[in-house]
């Protein structure tokens, strides 16, 4: 099973506003950088859409480091929320339907086909990928922002 590093991030002008997502995929000596925005989401949306975009660029079934600033993403793997949510018929503690259950039963199908170890990486450091994240997320807000003008 091939190895895949992915660091992802989002980004949201307003929230909800303007809202962009950048990932960059990295496998053996290569990497590939994507983004997109929207023009009304929200910061937790975006989070979730840069994972979703990167996974479904993968070929094959692979072994994913999945590196992320966002506890809203990867609190849900590592505590189990993801697991009790659908196990509540995508209900939270609260009884409330889960917000962005779209966007979470999506990221739950591609790690269905993916083996996908999601690891916290704190936000606006000296991380030089996750912060790369954040210029291509930040970017494809302003760039979108220009052309809704």
């Amino acid at each position: 099973m091939k190895k895949v590093t992915i660091y992802t991030d989002g980004a949201c002008s307003g929230n909800p506003g303007v809202g962009g997502w950048g990932a960059i995929l990295m496998y053996a000596n290569k990497s590939k950088e994507i983004s997109g925005a929207e023009d009304s989401t929200t910061n937790n949306r975006m989070e979730l859409m840069a994972p979703i975009n990167a996974l479904k660029l993968l070929k094959e079934p692979c072994k994913v480091n999945l590196y992320s600033d966002s506890a809203y993403l990867v609190n849900a793997f590592i505590n189990g929320w993801l697991e009790s949510w659908k196990a509540n018929n995508w209900r939270g503690a609260d009884k409330k339907e889960v917000k962005n259950i779209d966007l979470w039963q999506e990221i739950d199908r591609l790690c269905n086909i993916h083996s996908v170890n999601f690891i916290k990486v704190k936000g606006h450091a000296d991380n030089q990928f996750n912060n790369r994240c954040d210029t291509l997320a930040t970017t494809a807000v302003a760039e979108l922002k220009k052309n809704i003008k």
